[in-house]
């Protein structure tokens, strides 16, 4: 039986939040109790990653003294500070290089790496340890969580070729009207091999309407390449991000449910 796979995760944790019109960063509003991204934290417990990056920005030293004193010793959290907002390709970069070791600790040898944002609270362990299944499965590169609902204006659209395989992900603002008219959308959460992903980033550019680096774009680079990418399949409401004080509330009356006997 050959061995699991090794894994990193990048949690990106590192934006401003300015829709939530507080001082607190994002990732650290308590959803029942617990920081947002300690829930993320706690839902790689059925991977678990050999190294978890935290990449942090607005309120870094408030970012990193909160976690490092809730994440659990099996996440082997480290950080890394994305001083500047460039996308979430050039966050995704900072953390591999702090997985490469950077400055403050030695490199970590994986076969694979995670990337999750650190505003999804309803994240399942299952679903995480299956996205690294689906990724690790033979034939395959990479996996995209994905989910679907009759109008999903506002989020990436995962776009397949005639055969149904995954050839890349266009974010709405960038879509065509045909790519809008998609229901299966990009949740944001990504495993992808080591080996390859650190040059699928190299590729990417700033060609978009955001002016930044998309990692989705790393899905059109790796397809291009003659690369396989599943797609697993989740639901809406765990997938769903926070980006306001009434999707917070939202999320935590999903949370007060799936926790209620």
């Amino acid at each position: 039986m050959p061995a699991a796979p090794t894994v990193a995760v990048i949690v990106l944790a590192a934006g401003a939040g300015t829709r939530m019109k507080s001082s607190l960063p994002k990732p650290l509003h308590p959803v029942c109790g617990t920081p947002m991204v300690m829930h993320v934290i706690g839902a790689l417990a059925d991977i678990p990653p050999a190294v978890t990056v935290v990449v942090v920005g607005h309120g870094a030293e408030q970012m990193r003294d909160v976690v490092a004193g809730a994440a659990p010793d099996w996440a082997h959290v480290r950080f890394a500070h994305q001083r500047e907002q460039r996308g979430t390709g050039h966050a995704t970069v900072i953390g591999l290089n702090a997985i490469d070791g950077g400055s403050e600790a030695s490199a970590v040898d994986v076969d694979m790496v995670m990337v999750v944002p650190g505003d999804t609270p309803l994240l399942r362990a299952r679903t995480l340890a299956a996205l690294v299944d689906a990724a690790t499965a033979p034939g395959m590169s990479a996996a995209v969580l994905m989910s679907t609902l009759d109008d999903p204006t506002g989020y990436g659209r995962v776009v397949r070729d005639g055969r149904g395989e995954v050839v890349r992900i266009v974010e709405h603002r960038d879509a065509t009207d045909d790519e809008r008219a998609i229901r299966e959308w990009n949740a944001g959460v990504y495993v992808v091999r080591r080996d390859l992903l650190h040059d699928a980033l190299a590729r990417t550019n700033t060609d978009n309407a955001q002016g930044e680096y998309y990692l989705t774009d790393v899905i059109a680079v790796l397809a291009a390449r003659g690369h396989r990418v599943a797609a697993v399949y989740a639901a809406a409401d765990e997938v769903a991000g926070v980006n306001d004080p009434a999707q917070l509330a939202a999320a935590e009356a999903a949370m007060i449910q799936r926790t209620t006997p």
